[in-house]
């Protein structure tokens, strides 16, 4: 009799958690798993020229990342986690450096004109609220991303898996999201 109630406990409440799992997938609007760690410069024909995205320039020295998680809601809030974000060169190769707080910026895409398949990133991001970086590189993030008219990010953010948007984890610099130290890796939109 007892093992009868507790499967029939299981059974029900199995059934209560599936529709939650279904809602939490479709109020997400984007999910990061993974990270690509900075490296300041690029090769442009050539010559190495400061690997800028969207008007970011990046860290002065590699910053290597070890793990990243981000879940963006279609309400503008996002939960993140960092783990790893530490210098990867230099003499303080191996700590956090100077960086003490972190910010998290959404940058979207135009829509793409034909034939390209990838539109312009756009300049004007959507930021987090700055989080602290712990010393082993570290940090944790439920926040709530907004632009600087207070308008939180839409579906149109990026309208294919190929037009996708970029997620930068920025330095904190003088009050505000400075150079870029890793991107996250997208994993999913809300309608893959």
């Amino acid at each position: 009799m007892v093992k009868k109630a507790v499967v029939y406990t299981v059974l029900v409440g199995s059934m209560f958690a599936l529709p939650a799992a279904a809602d939490d997938r479709q109020d997400t609007l984007f999910k990061f798993d993974g990270g690509i760690g900075s490296q300041p410069f690029r090769n442009q024909g050539g010559v190495p020229v400061s690997n800028i995205v969207a008007g970011v320039t990046p860290g002065g020295t590699p910053w290597p990342i070890a793990a990243f998680k981000a879940d963006i809601r279609k309400d503008g809030s996002i939960r993140a986690s960092a783990k790893g974000i530490l210098l990867g060169g230099g003499d303080t190769i191996g700590t956090r450096g100077t960086p003490r707080q972190m910010a998290v910026s959404l940058f979207c895409r135009n829509a793409p004109v034909a034939p390209a398949l990838t539109g312009a990133l756009q300049t004007v991001p959507y930021n987090s609220d700055f989080v602290d970086l712990d010393t082993d590189g570290n940090f944790r993030m439920n926040s709530a991303l907004m632009n600087a008219s207070g308008e939180m990010p839409t579906a149109a953010c990026g309208d294919t898996a190929e037009n996708r948007p970029v997620l930068l984890i920025r330095t904190v610099t003088g009050g505000a999201p400075g150079s870029w130290f890793a991107a996250g890796i997208l994993k999913s939109r809300s309608d893959d």
